[in-house]
């Protein structure tokens, strides 16, 4: 990727961390990269594209980060439980996403929802490969993988950020014990069956 294609990339991602997409004009990200506008168009048609193209790398970020937390020798749900919380971390962290999720509660702006689609979507998609493995492997019980990943995966947001909302938030240790509760015991093999 050149130079230039990439500044503009990192000012439009701080523009829309700032403003969302709503607020975000190809004006401002022109001076936040210090480029003129007719040079965002060279590489970007509009501010759809350019948007959406700072949701795929975001994507290709997050799916680095579950990759690297899942370790071959470790059982499914410590696997589990270290790759949601490290890419739940990852979007709880940075400004773009608390921005584009500040957006879609307050307007619900529809380049906005699409955007957190298609987060959830590549987490879900993650998940399910990963369930559909630990059962191939013997660790799970047969199960609809795709219906459970959709599940684990709203528990999961309940317990990390929902609970937080009204209580003092759980620690590490603390999600896991409770995720190992809802889920480990009636999914491990040699427990109870679906």
């Amino acid at each position: 990727m050149s130079g230039r294609k990439e500044s503009i990339l990192k000012a439009a991602e701080r523009s829309f961390a700032l403003f969302g997409y709503k607020g975000t004009t190809m004006d401002q990200v022109a001076k936040i990269a210090n480029v003129g506008k007719g040079t965002i168009y060279t590489f970007f048609k509009n501010k759809e594209e350019l948007f959406n193209e700072i949701i795929d790398q975001f994507i290709q970020r997050m799916k680095v980060i579950a990759e690297a937390a899942i370790d071959e020798n470790d059982p499914f749900f410590v696997n589990l439980h270290r790759a949601l919380y490290e890419i739940l971390s990852f979007r709880k962290e940075h400004q773009f996403t608390i921005k584009i999720t500040q957006e879609v509660k307050e307007f619900g702006t529809l380049p906005a929802k699409q955007a957190l689609g298609k987060f959830e979507d590549a987490i879900l998609s993650f998940l399910e490969k990963h369930i559909q493995l630990a059962i191939d492997k013997g660790e799970l019980v047969k199960c609809d993988p795709k219906l459970t990943a959709f599940v684990m995966l709203r528990l999961y947001i309940a317990i990390v950020f929902e609970w937080e909302q009204r209580h003092e938030p759980l620690d590490k240790e603390e999600i896991a014990s409770l995720f190992d509760l809802y889920f480990a015991n009636g999914l491990e093999k040699n427990k109870k069956t679906c």
